[in-house]
């Protein structure tokens, strides 16, 4: 089983991944996570990928395409995957159908206005990648788990949440059309049980 989670970042996409993984027992792939891991490593690529992922916009779709490429073709994937954070754009999904068919995509959809209310307010960890939110009750500032200071990501502060906010309107909404006849649609504003219970009915029916 092949699918994409498609939504604005914040919107919930990570979160279902990880019930959707657990249940169906495929791997999530979440370009965003592999970004972040090459922004870390200081090498040229990674501080190109930096730049980027600091300033809201978009990686090229030639770097994206060729990291994709090579996560895909490893083992944990030959069941199927979830693809979170790619496709962005239509040319990038014209170039996935070069790399394999796409069973089903799933939209996360939540307004903009609470988008940016969670991301602003997101901490993480940096020594176990905990993520917390300083408006959930309980919150101190320090890892829940590990007890480590929590920090803000460059990319979840206020300009830069707007600026990727514009950048997903503008390239990725237009995907909604292109994978129009696969489409499920499900909000994300309840809490994330609320969300993947009609996602995980759909899901299994698909097995079926």
């Amino acid at each position: 089983m092949k699918l994409i989670l498609l939504g604005a970042p914040g919107s919930g996409k990570g979160t279902l991944a990880k019930k959707i993984t657990k249940d169906f027992e495929i791997p999530q792939i979440s370009t965003g996570d592999m970004f972040r891991q090459f922004a870390s490593e200081g090498s040229e690529l990674g501080l190109k990928l930096k730049s980027y992922m600091d300033s809201g916009k978009l990686v090229p779709d030639e770097v994206t395409i060729e990291i994709l490429k090579a996560r895909i073709s490893k083992d944990d994937c030959k069941n199927g995957f979830i693809l979170d954070g790619f496709p962005r754009t239509v040319p990038q999904a014209e170039a996935l159908k070069s790399l394999c068919e796409i069973d089903s995509v799933i939209l996360v959809d939540l307004a903009f206005e609470e988008i940016i209310k969670r991301l602003v307010s997101r901490r993480v960890c940096p020594s176990c990648g905990d993520i917390d939110n300083s408006e959930y009750e309980g919150y101190t500032g320090k890892c829940r788990k590990c007890g480590t200071p929590l920090y803000q990501r460059d990319d979840d502060k206020l300009e830069t949440v707007k600026n990727r906010l514009e950048v997903y309107e503008k390239n990725t909404a237009p995907l909604i059309n292109f994978y129009s006849d696969r489409l499920f649609k499900v909000s994300s504003k309840g809490t994330p049980e609320e969300t993947y219970a009609p996602v995980k009915t759909f899901l299994s029916n698909l097995e079926d």
